[in-house]
């Protein structure tokens, strides 16, 4: 199980690194993803309604993993800290959340789809399906129980009405999770208009989870 970060510079930049990544790669438009970390016994993410090329590292914003009051002097974090806080306190494992409204992962959540599994590549999410979790209104308790319940065995969700959610050891791990799997909704979709998807049966899946145990990113700081 990898460490969680250390408050520094450096890994607040990197937080921001990703954000600009996300964009650049078409996963996310404007500011409306999210990014945290886990740092010591705090979370940092990043803060809201800011434009990804104008944050600095000072701008992330610390919140106490235990639910304490947050430090004084802070800017406003993501109107989404409470699920991010609320899946770094359910998954100890987890160091990197990242949360994006890329168009095909968003497309079928509109439609209320799971993603089952059409493409071996769904095995990268811990099971069977990239599940969906109910809707909910963004910042709310109910939206943080049905995403902490949605991810009991699963590092990704949809999100009802709304986008998707990546969990990582790392956060490149969790950023490649996210670059995946809008390029598995994207297949999944596609597929869905031209056809109907062959689904892998479950020996079929679980020969491709047990052969994912050492397969893709290497996690690393």
């Amino acid at each position: 199980m990898n460490p969680p970060y250390e408050d520094t510079t450096a890994v607040r930049q990197a937080v921001i690194d990703a954000c600009l990544q996300m964009n650049a790669e078409g996963i996310n438009q404007g500011s409306s993803g999210n990014i945290s970390v886990r740092a010591g016994n705090q979370m940092l993410i990043t803060p809201s309604g800011v434009a990804y090329e104008a944050m600095t590292p000072d701008m992330l914003v610390q919140i106490p993993l235990d639910g304490s009051p947050a430090p004084e002097g802070q800017m406003k974090p993501s109107t989404e800290w409470p699920f991010h806080l609320a899946i770094l306190q359910a998954k100890p494992a987890v160091n990197a959340v990242v949360h994006a409204h890329p168009v095909h992962c968003s497309a079928l959540a509109m439609n209320r789809q799971s993603i089952p599994a059409c493409h071996y590549m769904v095995a990268a999410f811990g099971g069977t399906d990239v599940p969906l979790a109910d809707y909910a209104l963004f910042g709310s308790r109910q939206l943080s129980d049905n995403i902490v319940s949605t991810l009991q065995d699963r590092s990704a969700c949809l999100m009802a009405n709304h986008g998707a959610v990546c969990t990582g050891e790392s956060l490149p791990r969790a950023l490649w999770r996210m670059v995946e799997l809008e390029t598995l909704a994207k297949g999944y979709a596609t597929s869905l208009m031209i056809g109907e998807p062959h689904i892998l049966s479950q020996s079929e899946m679980d020969e491709v989870i047990a052969a994912f145990a050492d397969y893709g990113l290497k996690d690393s700081r």
